[in-house]
């Protein structure tokens, strides 16, 4: 299986929201921040190690991955809209989070589908 996409897209995902807790909100100081920095780190860099290592089943839980981090993205940009417009810097990486997110789940679908 050849995932090269797959991948690419969780270590886009791991780089934006990393990007984001380093650069956004002190999350030091809470302990939901040190739960976000494990969920947003770890899970999309466990998924890629699961996906490298070639076990079908954790292609399709990128997919579902990416459905909930797409979610979040669009009640981010939402909230970001109507509550709080100058928030540009979070509002730039929930769009490009959420663009991968998509990919993942478009690219993640037809992986997980497309048996040879």
């Amino acid at each position: 299986m050849k995932h090269t996409a797959i991948l690419t897209l969780l270590a886009g995902l791991l780089a934006v929201n990393i990007g984001v807790l380093t650069i956004g909100a002190d999350t030091s100081t809470s302990p939901i921040g040190a739960w976000w920095i494990c969920f947003f780190a770890l899970v999309p860099f466990g998924l890629g190690l699961l996906v490298w290592l070639g076990f079908r089943w954790a292609v399709m839980v990128c997919v579902m991955y990416g459905t909930v981090g797409l979610a979040m993205d669009v009640a981010t940009i939402v909230q970001i809209l109507s509550k709080d417009p100058d928030s540009m810097l979070l509002l730039l990486s929930s769009l490009v989070s959420g663009f991968l997110n998509f990919l993942l789940i478009l690219f993640g679908g037809r992986s997980f589908l497309d048996v040879r």
